[in-house]
Formats: structure tokens, sequence, C-alpha cells
């Protein structure tokens, strides 16, 4: 599977500066030069796709509990805003539908995490998979989808082969070769802390792009990228963006 990616992504959004996960910090990187973002897709309790990192509520949201315990039209409700700053204040915590949309209109490429609830890998990689064949436009690269847990990669890749997957790991002390090989990944998505030159050629060797994340220093985003990475996820786009120029 040929696959390429831009090499600005926007963590969450541009996370610095607008409130994580919100389609204010998805436009907000669009302007600041990102060319791809990354969120996190997890369930409500009826089983929309919804777009926020924790498990919980209280961090993010004027909300509290478990998301999963949580149908849609409560969900809709919340502020996912003013935590971060009362400017944000009108933000929802939005749909994947709607991040989908969203990225259509401004020319944003897509990195998903499916972060699931507790037992719902399985579920959240279908419900994903869904929205993207109902809501991404056929004629632009597919999304990739990430996940930390392999049962997540996994059900997305029986389900949707021809959707490219990235495997998370915070380091590579792990099997992570043989887990990406099975799954048929693309990519490793890795902690940049645990990269240098020889880790990032050993990843590329087992024939995987590599994915560092998250990188604010931009002297550490142009020296990854100069030993091999392809890409830098990134909570400040524009300074990342800049310093690529």
């Amino acid at each position: 599977m040929t696959f390429r990616f831009p090499r600005v992504v926007g963590h969450r959004g541009a996370s610095a500066d607008a409130p994580e996960n919100t389609l204010a910090a998805f436009r907000l990187a669009a302007l600041q030069g990102a060319g791809a973002i990354e969120l996190d897709a997890k369930l409500s309790r009826d089983g929309v796709p919804v777009v926020i990192h924790d498990a919980t509520l209280e961090r993010t949201t004027n909300g509290y509990g478990a998301v999963a315990a949580q149908d849609f039209v409560a969900l809709d409700r919340l502020d996912a805003g003013t935590w971060f700053d009362h400017r944000f204040a009108r933000e929802k915590l939005p749909t994947l539908r709607a991040v989908l949309e969203l990225c259509a209109e401004v020319g944003l490429e897509l990195n998903i995490e499916i972060k699931p609830c507790p037992g719902r890998a399985v579920e959240t990689a279908q419900r994903v998979v869904e929205d993207v064949r109902r809501f991404w436009p056929g004629a632009r690269p597919p999304p990739i989808l990430s996940c930390f847990q392999a049962e997540g990669l996994e059900a997305a890749r029986r389900i949707a082969p021809e959707l490219p997957r990235g495997f998370l790991v915070d380091d590579l002390d792990g099997d992570w070769r043989s887990t990406a090989r099975q799954l048929d990944c693309v990519a490793l998505h890795v902690g940049h802390r645990a990269l240098g030159e020889r880790a990032i050629a050993t990843v590329r060797a087992a024939g995987l792009q590599v994915l560092a994340w998250t990188v604010n220093d931009p002297a550490r985003a142009r020296a990854l990228l100069e030993w091999g990475a392809s890409a830098i996820i990134t909570d400040r786009p524009a300074a990342i963006h800049a310093a690529l120029a």
C-alpha cells in the first residue's frame, strides 16, 4: 500500500493555541500550516463516534463522568472550549462526521486514533470505518487509522483493508515489528523521545514509515525529519511549519 502523509500534523489540532480536539483547533491547525491533523475517536453510549482524548469528561468539557456512560444527545450539550479560554465558550465536543466534513472543506488530511473506551475496541473501529466510508471524499487520500491496541487495528484491517494503518507505541522496547507486520501497517507512530537517527533507520528498514509524536521543538522536528521521519505530530503547527519552510 502506497502511503504519503504531510510532514506537519496538528496533534488534536493546534492544541497549544485552541482547545484540543475541537473544530476550532482543527481549523486553526490548517491556518497555521498543518497539512493534516490527528484526533482521538471513541463512542458515546449509543454508539456515535465523538472526538475526545480522555475516557472521562472532566478535563476538557464541563461534563462529568465517563464518555461511554453518556448518550450523544447529552454529550452534544457540553461546552468543550471554556476550560481552555473563554473565547472558545461556544465550542462543542465534535462528532467524527463533523471533523471529516471539515477536513474536506479546508483540505486537511487526517490521522484518526481509535481510542476506545474499555471493551469497545472492535465496535469503535467499526463505527469509525463506517463514518470514513460515508463522509470522506473518495478522491482524497484516505485517513490513516492508528491505535495502541492491536485489537482495534485488527478490526480495522478486517473491515477496511483499503485504509492505511499505523501502530502506536511509546517506545521501541516491545515487539513492534511482529505486531505491525501482522496488522499490515504502513507506519509506526512513535513517542519522539525514543527516536534517534539509528532508531528511525531501524523502523524504516522494517518497511514502516515513522510518524513522531508529540514534537513541539522546531530544532528537534528538523532533526527527526533529516534522520528519516515522515511526519511530525505537534501541538504547535505554526512553529514547526515555519521552521521547515
